[in-house]
């Protein structure tokens, strides 16, 4: 998939969704500075009901009451993966959700966030986690 670009709050950020070592990754072709906005997490929003019965693995709980399924492909901010070590973080406005820089993040670096201990248990311990942090001998790979 080619580079795209993301405006957000008057900042526009080139992004690039590529291989990474769980499958697809979003990547940043250019530095980003910390506490920049980068993405938004976008979505259908959701019935508690769909929620229960839902086998997407892109809800994403923005209140009790409120959940959005980000599992649309033009939802570019899905492709961030979960680490333990993350460079960016949730942050809400107003009942929407978006990803922030925690630190400045270099280009050519794959985004990242924690996901949160609900989601680590029900999805990524079984199968262990294998971001940077925790198999940090993984070879990544990256194709154009």
């Amino acid at each position: 998939m080619g580079p795209m670009k993301k405006r957000l709050n008057g900042h526009t950020f080139d992004l690039k969704i590529g291989r990474s070592r769980t499958g697809l990754g979003l990547y940043t072709l250019a530095p980003i500075d910390k506490g920049a906005c980068i993405v938004e997490y976008t979505g259908r929003r959701i019935t508690q009901k769909e929620e229960y019965t839902s086998r997407s693995k892109y809800l994403f709980e923005v209140t009790r009451k409120k959940t959005i399924d980000g599992q649309s492909r033009s939802n570019t901010a899905r492709y961030i993966n979960h680490s333990c070590s993350p460079n960016c973080e949730v942050k809400y406005r107003k009942g929407r959700v978006f990803i922030f820089a925690r630190r400045r993040i270099k280009a050519d670096e794959e985004l990242s966030y924690d996901y949160g201990k609900d989601y680590f248990d029900e999805w990524i311990k079984r199968k262990g986690c294998r971001c940077l942090k925790c198999e940090p001998f993984v070879v990544e790979l990256v194709l154009d």
